[in-house]
This record gives C-alpha cells, structure tokens and sequence, in this order.
C-alpha cells in the first residue's frame, strides 16, 4: 500500500470514529417523541395531547429565509386538513417580545414555542440546519423528518389528504 493510500484510509478512519458520537446522537431519537413546551401565548402544548392527529414540528428562525418562506405554506395546509395540528418551535437566543413582533408581520394559525440554542426539546434531535420540520403520525411516531422548507405538496406527501 502506498504512503499516499494508508494516509487517505487512516484520515477516513479517523472523521469516521470522530463522526460516531454524532451519529448516537441521532439515533436515540425515540419513535414516538415527547414534546411538551409553552407557547409564546403561555399556554402548555403537549404532543401526546394531539394524538389521533398528525402534527408537524417545525423548527425556524425569525433570520432564516426559507423559514420565512415555508410558513405561510404550512399555515394554509393546517387550515385546510381538520387532522392537522402544527407548532413552530423558535429555535433561537431572541427576546420573546421580537419573536412575537415578527409573527404580527408573518402571522401563522398554530402555535408557537420558544426553544433556547442551548436548552432543545428533550426527545427531538436538534436542528442540523433550519428549516427542519418533523411530522408525527395520528399514533404519536415519527413518519418523517425534513430538513430544508416544505410546502403542501410535501407534506401531502407523509399526510395525503387526511
């Protein structure tokens, strides 16, 4: 074997062991999550309470563009599926009074939470980018995770017409 070959193999060896506590990480992600959060209105949103619908889980951020973007998109489909509930999980440091003043600008018909950078929600992985939605089936399990926006057509896609 050449020194330039076992270099490449030993520096793959080396992000691949680096890359496995992130990878656990991911992986202990329960099927069916918990997720339990006040909302910026101060009323308790619980997960379990919504079970027998499908809920999407959407981590954004009031500086994110494609967040800015998918919202609306994510309303409209909440407001037109009765088994549809939603909550937008704020994923930033901000002062909960310039989160709310951004959703008078960019209102949306579910609820929102506060989720602090340095405080995440206990059964949901954190964001690997933003936007990163999940959508939980009406039995309480992950059917889908997306990162990146999403609008009706993908979400009709895991929910259907439901």
């Amino acid at each position: 074997m050449t020194v330039l070959k076992s270099a490449v193999l030993k520096s793959a060896l080396i992000l691949a062991v680096a890359l496995l506590p992130a990878a656990s990480v991911y992986a202990a992600m329960p099927v069916r999550p918990t997720l339990h959060v006040t909302t910026l209105e101060g009323k308790t949103f619980d997960l379990a309470a919504e079970r027998g619908h499908w809920v999407i889980v959407n981590y954004w951020a009031t500086w994110c563009v494609p967040c800015i973007k998918e919202m609306p998109d994510i309303s409209r489909f909440v407001a037109s599926h009765k088994n549809v509930r939603a909550i937008g999980l704020a994923f930033q440091d901000s002062d909960k009074a310039d989160i709310q003043a951004f959703l008078r600008k960019h209102p949306v018909v579910y609820p929102v939470a506060q989720v602090m950078l340095d405080k995440p929600v206990k059964d949901f992985d954190p964001p690997r980018g933003l936007p990163t939605t999940w959508v939980i089936d009406p039995s309480g399990k992950v059917a889908k995770r997306f990162i990146g926006p999403v609008n009706a057509v993908s979400l009709a896609a895991v929910i259907g017409g439901n």
